[in-house]
């Protein structure tokens, strides 16, 4: 599969990556610039970045590999991240950029501190390790999708791969912290979106149109309805739409909304992300439904449904474009792996090296946050060594882990102006105990577990508020 072309078009991209990394290296003076860009993020680079960030190799991987083997009721779970990613948007984006710039605050665990008025470093403490064992396996799977992309490309050995792709991502975040994420992310996104749309028109005509894929899907026993198929149901869609929870806590798309400008910037960063995700994902369910008509069944792939974008780009264009295509799920992959490694990094950093130094340099700052992307992306390259690996299934545990550990706590603590922070200590600790019990006790194959931890993190919260610690009710605070 791999030709000259193809990799001359890589490496120019690798080195163009690099180059952002050493020039944003120049730009960066203070903590505040490295970890926020010093929150000047205009709306375009904003609603990019942040949706390039969200989507990483599950968009172009992970999603059309699930349509290509199950069908359409996997188009649940899009329609699931559009609502989620518009209320996002819409209701939390707004006081959060407020509210973390009043109380000075640059990392998530650092805010719900000072917003809820915990002088024990007891919600600093805990949200950062959340954030660190969340992240180190998130950016575990954006490290599989890079190995499986080098390794189908430049056909060299998998872990090789693997150091090529992390190798390039460590480079550029250790350099130009926020800003070169940014900025490359917003590239990123670009090239994501004109591949996205691309790809699945041409590969309509080519794989036959509907009849060829509506007779290849009935011979694969393969529903193309929302309603049917081998993994739909009741609590087949409830938890495909569940993921829209996700996006109130995931602490790489959040710190988006605290960088940017100021409040009419979001606001057109608002419709711009929201035009950029609808597009985007239709694109990953047609990639997926046509897919079929261009290979018949999972052996024309290599065995490995995630991979059908490749092939798919293969098929279908000249080695110097196809490597241009290929480009953008690496793209999708780096895009969010640098934005989890800085925010990682920023947590190690802020939360905990500033926490215990309270005398800490700007430059001693800095320099522990690019020691941190380094420790991080080692841990995450070990875990993500294993080749059975599966994209959507690592997505899948951290997002919902972020999500049900920080979404109802980041909701109230903007809302609810009186909370007591151990009512909120004690709704977080019950959510991820929740989204670990679920997922070991098998119960995250009937109803994906950001549902119930989500709700009982909120329950928790409320009656922990009214019948333990008293200050205020969530009924009353929203009335007012």
């Amino acid at each position: 599969m791999a030709t000259i072309e193809t990799l001359i078009t890589f490496v120019i991209y690798l080195i163009f990556l690099m180059a952002v990394g050493i020039y944003f290296y120049k730009k960066t003076e203070t903590a505040e610039d490295y970890v926020l860009g010093g929150r000047g993020m205009g709306s375009w680079v904003t609603a990019l970045s942040a949706q390039a960030s969200d989507m990483s190799g599950w968009l172009l991987m992970g999603l059309p590999g699930a349509v290509y083997m199950t069908g359409m009721s996997q188009t649940w779970t899009a329609i699931g991240l559009t609502l989620g990613t518009y209320l996002n948007w819409k209701i939390l984006a707004p006081k959060l950029r407020v509210q973390t710039e009043e109380t000075d605050s640059m990392t998530l665990p650092n805010f719900l501190s000072k917003k809820l008025g915990d002088d024990t470093g007891t919600i600093r403490i805990f949200s950062a390790i959340v954030i660190l064992f969340f992240f180190t396996i998130y950016s575990s799977s954006g490290i599989v999708a890079a190995g499986k992309l080098f390794s189908s490309i430049l056909e060299i050995d998998y872990k090789l791969a693997i150091l090529i792709g992390v190798g390039t991502i460590v480079f550029y975040t250790f350099m130009g912290g926020y800003l070169a994420c940014c900025w490359t992310d917003f590239f990123q996104g670009t090239l994501m979106f004109l591949a996205i749309l691309i790809v699945p028109i041409l590969a309509y005509f080519v794989g036959g149109g509907v009849e060829n894929i509506q007779t290849i899907s009935q011979s694969r026993n393969i529903s193309l309805s929302l309603f049917h198929g081998s993994h739909i149901g009741i609590l087949g869609i409830i938890s495909a739409l569940a993921w829209g929870l996700g996006y109130f806590g995931q602490p790489h798309i959040l710190v988006r909304f605290m960088s940017v400008k100021n409040l009419y910037e979001l606001k057109k960063a608002r419709v711009i992300a929201m035009l950029w995700v609808i597009i985007s994902l239709i694109g990953a369910v047609a990639i997926g439904i046509t897919g079929i008509g261009l290979f018949t069944d999972v052996s024309k792939i290599g065995g490995d449904s995630e991979k059908i974008f490749i092939y798919m780009i293969n098929m279908l264009f000249n080695p110097w474009v196809g490597g241009v295509m290929l480009a953008a799920i690496l793209s999708a992959i780096m895009s969010t792996i640098d934005s989890q490694l800085l925010v990682s990094a920023s947590t190690l950093s802020e939360d905990f090296y500033r926490y215990i130094k309270k005398d800490a340099s700007e430059k001693e700052i800095m320099w522990t946050g690019r020691i941190g992307i380094i420790l991080i992306s080692v841990i995450a390259t070990i875990i993500a060594m294993d080749t059975n690996s599966q994209i959507l299934s690592m997505v899948s545990y951290a997002w919902g882990g972020f999500g049900g550990a920080f979404g109802p706590a980041i909701l109230m603590t903007l809302y609810c102006e009186k909370l007591n922070w151990k009512s909120v200590f004690t709704g977080m600790l019950v959510g991820v105990l929740v989204i670990i019990f679920w997922k070991l006790s098998g119960l995250g194959n009937y109803l994906y577990e950001i549902l119930p931890a989500f709700v009982l993190n909120g329950l928790t919260v409320y009656l922990s508020e009214k019948f333990v610690f008293g200050r205020v009710t969530l009924s009353q605070k929203i009335c007012e």
